[in-house]
């Protein structure tokens, strides 16, 4: 901290501007008066992205945001603006291209320069106060930027108009329209393939992270495939994954990514689209993989996810899912709130329990943390049966002396330092996790199927009650000042209302569902050349880098282009509106020549085409309520995955659904009180069956035959 006035941002309604508020620096937030002030004192932009949860941003605020000295440099010479990424998404990722351009690497923080209209002309990421690792200091290069700015104007214009134009030619991917092609996913399957790393789980080499939409891929490929490599790609992945130290042994929720091919030393912040994604992947492995392990199984590990993140990143009172968990409590540790030395341990637990959990969990007089080697990453290193026979006891022993040490444990850990939670909550977030919710409430054990199914829908309640517009559609955040939405909040809310829909056949979900979708065509779309803008087409202008951006790659989240597609495809399956069909052909043709190059990070793409070849499966399941072969019907149905099925219950009672196809011509013929379930697929209706073992096979291997045949 510094004895400096409190900056503009004490009044932000971001949780990382306003951690930069006692910064002896005059901070701007994005907007007009940063340029304008800009352009009137004749300055050039120090222009600083960061988040919350980043490490190397609170780094860089304590090295130089908060040294007099460099302070004193930024206020003489520049108009400086602090975004956050998760708040400005549309900012980030614009001059993310740009400084990639610049300096070869993005990330955050990022360090931009730019004239004052906007328009970058040098740039990098985290700088060090003095020059070190191999990195130029900030202080010299802010002296330098202030010199070019005085004398070599034309050269740093001549740079900045040359690099606004590279990332504008960039945006428009020349040569990515192409008539669609499912060939894309087979090309899709072999780089991924290729990628796979066989003894660890994952794809490519360190860092590691999760690619969820790839797993999600493989698991669909393998439904209609039975090709048993593919299962094995993503049992190994999910569950190296799940044995690591990526994951949290003790409370569950994954960390962001992984430093190491092993998943042993993570970065140890918690992202909520991460773990809304693993939280599918591993729900969808429980459903697909006959494997049960009795040390963790997927469900087991769903289970965890979901528990933890009620438990932490969650508004259980009035709904809503928080943004994530920083991975440090302060500046001066490294994951200290996660990892344990082995006098910790021993601190806490008795010399029984301490021996058990060091042999499960690999704790060592020395650990894997580089800043602090005493320190353990806890990771699943034996399983109870080798422990039993080193210990000479009985595994169900060591079973239950492992569950009680890990809660003793875990009550430890409560009581250290706890790091912060950001508890902004963004729509489009908060979408994906009311559909992954959703899918666990399907399959999950009942207790927590059923609290998933309450929060999600609470908060698909809250969403529309907060952040929905008649005439915009969804705001990018949930509370606090309006911010305007972005493709993502609109695509992600989409689904998100079509999943609750399915879940509770409550017809007003479908409405705001269908207006959504119209809104995101009519403001985002790209009626000529196909595909979505991230931005309307109304949008206030956004300085020098006012490109319009179609986003396709998978990073970090599924590219919203690719969820548009499946949220066409899934709202033309119940409506039999061709438009939306139309729509989604067009937007998987505006990247179907580029595609198959992007391989692991389109696998978003592959999942909306696989979708748009073979239509979504929709199952209806009739009985009364209280049925109880129409109760096991709808069980057998759940058991299946298949990536973009709806499963429609309906009684006697239920006001007439939204469907189209021959499942509208089929579904008037059945009796609403007989327990029957009826599986089609575009204009494709199978015979009912009331048995479920039938409809399991039909699910799991009818279809797959009849869309591959």
């Amino acid at each position: 901290m510094t004895d400096h006035p409190e900056n503009r941002l004490k009044d932000s309604a971001s949780p990382y501007l306003r951690s930069a508020a006692h910064q002896p620096i005059d901070w701007h937030e994005w907007g007009d008066a940063a340029f304008a002030r800009a352009k009137s004192e004749d300055k050039p932009i120090l222009l600083d992205i960061g988040a919350v949860w980043c490490h190397w941003c609170h780094v860089i605020d304590r090295e130089s945001y908060e040294n007099a000295e460099i302070a004193k440099i930024i206020n003489e010479h520049f108009v400086a603006v602090k975004v956050d990424r998760d708040e400005r998404p549309d900012v980030d990722s614009r001059y993310q291209s740009a400084v990639s351009a610049i300096s070869g690497q993005g990330g955050w923080p990022l360090t931009g320069f730019l004239l004052s209209d906007g328009k970058p002309f040098f740039g990098g990421t985290y700088f060090p106060p003095e020059d070190q690792m191999g990195r130029p200091g900030f202080r010299r290069v802010l002296l330098a930027v202030a010199d070019s700015y005085r004398n070599k104007r034309a050269e740093l214009e001549r740079a900045a108009n040359s690099l606004a134009d590279a990332v504008s030619q960039a945006e428009v991917f020349t040569g990515a329209r192409a008539d669609f092609d499912l060939g894309v996913v087979d090309a899709q399957i072999k780089s991924i393939t290729q990628l796979f790393d066989i003894k660890n789980g994952g794809f490519g080499r360190a860092p590691k992270f999760p690619h969820s939409s790839a797993i999600d891929l493989i698991l669909e490929r393998y439904q209609q495939k039975k090709e048993k490599h593919l299962l094995a790609m993503a049992e190994t992945t999910l569950e190296k994954m799940a044995r690591g130290g990526v994951y949290d042994q003790l409370a569950g929720g994954f960390h962001r990514y992984s430093v190491d091919e092993r998943w042993l030393v993570p970065h140890f912040e918690k992202m909520s689209y991460d773990n809304s994604e693993l939280l599918k992947n591993y729900v969808h492995a429980s459903q697909v993989s006959e494997k049960h392990d009795w040390e963790a199984s997927f469900s087991d590990t769903a289970d965890s996810i979901a528990i933890w993140v009620t438990r932490v990143l969650s508004d259980q009172e009035n709904g809503g899912f928080y943004a994530s968990q920083d991975a440090d409590y302060s500046l001066d540790d490294d994951g200290d709130y996660f990892t344990w030395t082995l006098d910790e341990v021993r601190a806490v637990l008795t010399q029984e329990e301490s021996r058990v959990i060091e042999l499960y969990y690999d704790v060592e007089a020395q650990g894997e943390m580089h800043h602090n080697p005493a320190k353990n990453v806890l990771w699943i290193a034996r399983g109870f049966e080798e422990i039993g026979q080193i210990l000479g006891r009985d595994p169900w022993d060591i079973v239950t002396i492992k569950c009680n040490a890990a809660a003793r444990m875990m009550k430890a850990r409560l009581a250290r330092p706890t790091p912060f939670v950001d508890k902004t909550m963004y729509v489009s977030w908060n979408s994906m996790f009311v559909s992954a919710f959703l899918d666990a409430s399907h399959v999950l054990q009942p207790s927590i199927a059923e609290m998933c199914r309450e929060f999600a829908l609470k908060t698909v309640d809250r969403m529309l009650r907060e952040a929905w517009s008649e005439s915009r559609g969804f705001g990018h955040r949930i509370g606090g000042p309006a911010l305007e939405g972005s493709l993502d909040d609109q695509v992600f809310s989409v689904l998100a209302l079509l999943d609750a829909y399915e879940t509770t056949l409550d017809p007003r979900y479908f409405t705001a569902a269908q207006k959504t979708m119209d809104l995101a065509i009519a403001r985002y779309g790209d009626a000529e050349g196909g595909g979505f803008f991230d931005r309307p087409c109304d949008a206030a202008p956004m300085g020098g880098l006012d490109v319009r951006r179609k986003p396709f790659q998978d990073s970090p989240t599924p590219s919203a282009n690719s969820v548009a597609a499946i949220a066409l495809i899934r709202m033309h399956a119940f409506t039999g509106d061709d438009r939306y069909r139309a729509f989604a052909q067009k937007t998987l043709e505006a990247f179907a020549g580029i595609a198959p190059q992007y391989g692991l990070f389109a696998a978003t793409y592959g999942l909306a085409a696989t979708l748009f070849a073979h239509h979504p499966i929709q199952v209806v399941i009739t009985g009364n309520s209280d049925d109880t072969a129409a109760q096991a019907l709808e069980v057998a149905a759940h058991r299946v995955f298949r990536f973009g099925k709806s499963v429609l219950r309906i009684t006697p009672e239920t006001p007439q659904l939204r469907l189209a196809g021959a499942l509208k011509e089929t579904l008037p013929h059945l009796p609403a009180n007989k327990p029957l379930a009826v599986v089609c697929y575009g204009q494709t209706c199978f015979p009912p069956t009331s048995d479920p073992e039938q409809l399991t096979a039909l699910l799991e291997n009818g279809i797959a035959g009849a869309a591959t045949s």
